[in-house]
């Protein structure tokens, strides 16, 4: 791998890494999920793997910060763990919008050419 792929991965990496918070609460606002739906939501979104050992200890921060809540629910002998945004995370989120809906709207539509 070339000096210059090396880079851009790693860019991109830590793009979406800055991202990843951002994107859990925007999930999370949409319908409560799974650790394991909000891990394929984020590949989805991203075209890039997400492995649940990056994921899980994110959810368990936002979740000790009061950002995120999770629930226990048993389906046949495995217990699932369901996240919802909290208002606390909702009032984030909707700080997060005003940032990013701001002047950086202009410049996110001209980096991705829209």
């Amino acid at each position: 791998m070339s000096r210059l792929e090396i880079a851009e991965k790693e860019l991109i990496k830590a793009t979406l890494r800055g991202l990843n918070r951002t994107m859990i609460l925007w999930l999370l606002n949409k319908h409560p999920s799974s650790g394991y739906k909000i891990v394929k939501e984020l590949e989805k979104l991203t075209s890039v793997n997400f492995h649940p050992g990056t994921v899980y200890p994110i959810l368990y921060e936002m979740e000790q910060k009061g950002l995120i809540k999770g629930e226990w629910s048993q389906k046949g002998r495995r217990r699932i763990k369901h996240y919802s945004i909290t208002t606390e995370g909702n009032k984030i989120l909707n700080n997060l919008r005003k940032v990013l809906g701001g002047p950086m709207k202009e410049a996110l539509k001209e980096l991705i050419g829209t």
